[in-house]
C-alpha cells in the first residue's frame, strides 16, 4: 500500500526518477529519488543531501527575527489560493522543465537572499517590485510601470482599455524565506487586489527555510 502511494505521488510530478522504496537512500519520498529541472538552460538534478552530518544554512538557523515586518504568516492567505509544499512545487518544476509555459515559480526575494541559493528552475521577482504596500522596515515599492511591465511580459496579463485581462495569465507559484517572511505573501495579496485570479495563484509558505531543513538542492543565481 505505501508503494502505490508512493507511485500515485511520482505520477502526479511526472517524468521524477523512481528509486527503489526498500533501499535505505536519501530519497524525497520512498519512491522518488530525484527530479531533473531545467535552470537557466542548464539541468540541475534536485534531490535530498546524503551528507548525513548536513545542517540548516546559517542564514535561516537563526528563529528570533523582528515582527514587524518578520511575522509569522497565517498558514492560509486568502479563499481560492492554495498553501502548496515541497512535493507540489517539485510538481510545478518539472511541468515547467518539461515546456508547460503556463506555470511560473516566482522566488519573491531580493538579489541579496538569492545569491545564498535558490530553487532551481524558479525566477527571482523581487517583492518590492510587485507590492504596493506592506507594514515594517521594507524598500520603498517600485513604480507602477514596473509593475505594468512585470504583470504583461513575465506573468502574461494583458491590459484593455485601462482594465487588466488575467484570462491568459500564468498561474504563479510564490515563495520567499519562510514562514516569518510576508514579502511572497504580500505579494500575492497585491495582485488578488489587481485582480489577479485566486486559483492562479499558489503559495509555497515554508520558503526557503522549510525548502534547506529537507536538505533539497538550491542553485545560486
Amino acid at each position: 500500500m505505501k508503494y502505490a502511494k508512493a507511485l500515485i505521488l511520482s505520477a502526479l510530478v511526472g517524468g521524477m526518477t523512481l528509486a527503489n522504496p526498500i533501499s535505505a537512500g536519501n530519497n524525497i519520498t520512498p519512491g522518488l529519488q530525484s527530479v531533473d529541472i531545467m535552470h537557466k538552460g542548464k539541468m540541475v538534478s534536485i534531490s535530498r543531501s546524503a551528507d548525513k552530518e548536513a545542517k540548516i544554512p546559517e542564514a535561516f538557523a537563526k528563529v528570533s527575527r523582528h515582527c514587524p515586518p518578520f511575522c509569522i504568516q497565517p498558514a492560509k492567505l486568502d479563499q481560492g489560493v492554495d498553501t502548496v509544499g515541497e512535493l507540489e512545487v517539485l510538481g510545478y518544476l518539472k511541468r515547467l522543465s518539461n515546456g508547460d509555459r503556463t506555470l511560473l515559480v516566482v522566488d519573491s526575494r531580493t538579489p541579496e537572499w538569492i545569491m545564498r541559493g535558490t530553487i532551481p528552475g524558479s525566477v527571482n521577482i523581487p517583492w518590492n517590485k510587485i507590492n504596493v504596500d506592506v507594514e515594517g522596515s521594507f524598500e520603498v515599492a517600485a513604480e507602477a510601470d514596473t509593475l505594468e511591465d512585470i504583470l504583461k511580459n513575465q506573468f502574461g496579463a494583458r491590459l484593455v482599455d485601462g482594465k487588466w485581462d488575467f484570462r491568459n495569465a500564468k498561474t504563479l507559484i510564490l515563495f520567499c524565506n519562510g514562514s516569518w517572511c510576508p514579502q511572497s505573501g504580500a505579494n500575492i495579496k497585491t495582485l488578488l487586489s489587481l485582480g489577479y485570479p485566486a486559483y492562479k495563484l499558489k503559495w509555497y509558505r515554508g520558503g526557503m527555510q522549510d525548502w534547506v531543513s529537507v536538505g533539497l538542492t538550491t542553485v545560486k543565481n
